[in-house]
């Protein structure tokens, strides 16, 4: 490779210099916008995800941060946020929720209530100085997190589509797709919200979210309480719930059940579904049912879904 005993050294003193002085020259700083596919039929703007290209030098500079960050805050991270983890993947969220589902469906007189929760552009819309004060509950050096901060403001960001470039722009809001250090950071971000009751659980991959309430004895309440707090927790932290791409599923085998009320989000009914695409799974109450006719034959989650089922560690405490 050309050059690669001469830039080490320079590169070297320019990371240092940056960490040093906390702060990110702004070439380090900017990034094209190139427009992905979400889906393969495309029907307006919000059909695509916003990728930040950014610096190849600043890639490595942020591989070197997240290895330094990976070491504090990943052990303290909400067990049940399955994203950018080792040893954690899709497959392990979805045999988890299936778990939860299953094995309180075995008691009688139980059903589950399934709140996908959809938000609107949730990595362009954090906060760097609400980050920042995450950061700092585990033990983050203060000029990392003021490094991390500078990195996260007055970015400049243009958009590329084919040939065609848009107008330079400032912004000060957000951690960019595509840039190395964004995913541990949003998972830092909303590692506090987690569920406060033992009957509701709340899994996370990225920003998918997904609200479980396991229903006994028809006694909904902390399940909508949660769901208040979720609501109240997205305000405080300029994230912005989706109420009209939000929807539910209802999981109920009891013998001839009155019919169940809706639950409100945002002042909105949410849409009440008979099958969701839940990471990359489609799951339908059907299945669900089939296999909890199965689970007392040992048959595993894996046989109606396969996914490797794998062992989640206990919760553990919450931080950020």
């Amino acid at each position: 490779m050309h050059c690669a005993h001469q830039l080490p050294p320079v590169f070297t003193d320019i990371f240092n210099t940056s960490l040093e002085t906390c702060h990110v020259p702004a070439c380090f700083k900017t990034s094209i916008i190139v427009p992905a596919p979400k889906k393969t039929k495309i029907t307006g703007p919000n059909d695509y995800r916003p990728v930040a290209l950014t610096s190849v030098v600043m890639k490595s500079f942020e591989h070197l941060g997240l290895s330094y960050l990976k070491d504090i805050i990943d052990p303290l991270l909400d067990p049940l946020q399955f994203a950018y983890r080792a040893n954690r993947s899709v497959d392990d969220a979805v045999n988890m929720a299936l778990h939860f589902i299953l094995q309180h469906l075995d008691s009688p007189g139980s059903y589950a209530r399934i709140l996908f929760v959809d938000f609107s552009s949730a990595f362009n819309t954090t906060v760097p100085a609400l980050l920042r004060d995450k950061l700092f509950q585990p033990n983050v050096p203060d000029s990392m997190c003021t490094w991390i901060t500078d990195f996260l403001i007055d970015r400049r960001q243009f958009v590329r589509l084919g040939t065609h470039v848009s107008d330079l722009q400032h912004i000060s809001t957000g951690s960019p797709q595509g840039c190395v250090l964004s995913p541990l950071l949003f998972s830092l971000y909303t590692n506090r919200c987690t569920s406060g009751h033992q009957s509701i659980k709340l899994l996370k991959f990225a920003d998918d979210t997904t609200l479980i309430g396991l229903i006994s004895d028809g006694d909904e309440s902390a399940y909508r309480g949660e769901m208040d707090c979720l609501v109240s927790w997205c305000s405080m932290n300029n994230l912005e719930l989706n109420s009209l791409k939000t929807v539910e599923m209802i999981v109920d085998f009891r013998k001839d059940p009155a019919p169940l009320p809706p639950v409100i989000l945002c002042d909105s009914p949410v849409t009440s579904v008979e099958s969701f695409h839940f990471l990359g799974t489609t799951i339908t109450k059907e299945q669900v049912g089939a296999e909890h006719q199965v689970s007392h034959q040992e048959v595993s989650a894996e046989d109606v879904f396969p996914v490797a089922a794998e062992e989640v560690s206990p919760p553990c405490e919450d931080v950020g």
